[in-house]
């Protein structure tokens, strides 16, 4: 599988920043969403991160929950959300990062779940709800199956504990573009450029910005600010969400966007 290392070093090499489209695993269908991250990888996303529906995603804004409660309903469960992560590589070696609840991990076994994702070749895992200060298993269970580790950054964060939340990142940093739960906005906050120059002399990891980025113009701005990559998620699940009865024209949809939000880390 490609690592995040090799994709970044690709990129720089064309002067671009990573795009990194998230979608919910399942959404709105098994089918379907096998289709979308097809469409989304084929219009040049750099990095996928999916997530894996869960019933209480308190991260994430009315969109995503929406997402979450459609798989949910469509019977996806965690099983058939590795059925698709095992699909996905066997037409696309595209570095896959996780952002999912503990919940879901500890139901089905913490090692046995690290040691199936590093089998199909998952890159990284971001865990929601478990802060730095609790992360110490997870950590440890990580670096013995290979996996990144990745853990949010806020404009509230604190210097100190900023510190600690990179000395234990691997892969790259995520950055929260804006206060709150994720959904789509139309302004970039001036928080979210400051956040990227405060971070980037700390770190020589990747520094992705996502938590409201949903235009092209924003992309642009997060790379020009010192980011390495841009995530869209809430702005692309509104393209399903707004086309749940017309599958071609959903899938029209995401390919374009998402090849205008690729044009974007041009720099």
């Amino acid at each position: 599988m490609t690592s995040y290392q090799e994709t970044y070093a690709e990129l720089k090499n064309r002067n671009e920043g990573a795009l990194i489209p998230f979608t919910v695993l399942g959404d709105p269908d098994y089918e379907t969403s096998l289709s979308i991250i097809k469409k989304i990888i084929d219009n040049g996303a750099d990095i996928l991160e999916l997530g894996m529906p869960f019933s209480d995603p308190i991260a994430d804004g009315s969109t995503i929950q929406s997402a979450d409660t459609r798989a949910l309903k469509s019977g996806i469960n965690i099983h058939k959300c590795i059925s698709l992560l095992e699909k996905i590589r066997k037409f696309s070696e595209i570095p896959i990062g996780l952002l999912l609840y503990s919940n879901l991990i500890m139901n089905y076994g913490l090692k046995k779940f690290y040691e199936k994702m590093a089998a199909m070749g998952i890159n990284s895992i971001l865990i929601a709800d478990v802060p730095v200060e609790e992360s110490d298993e997870f950590i440890s269970t990580s670096k013995k199956y290979g996996i990144d580790t990745v853990f949010l950054v806020t404009p509230l964060t604190p210097d100190e504990r900023l510190d600690k939340i990179l000395s234990h990142c691997t892969g790259f940093v995520y950055l929260v573009a804006r206060l709150g739960v994720t959904g789509a906005r139309q302004d970039l906050e001036d928080s979210t450029l400051e956040l990227i120059q405060r971070v980037r002399p700390k770190t020589n990891l990747p520094l992705n910005v996502g938590f409201g980025i949903s235009q092209p113009e924003h992309v642009r701005k997060v790379l020009q600010s010192g980011a390495d990559g841009a995530i869209v998620g809430s702005a692309l699940i509104n393209k399903i969400e707004n086309n749940l009865r017309d599958n071609k024209k959903m899938l029209a949809e995401i390919g374009s966007f998402v090849n205008r939000l690729k044009k974007a880390t041009c720099k």
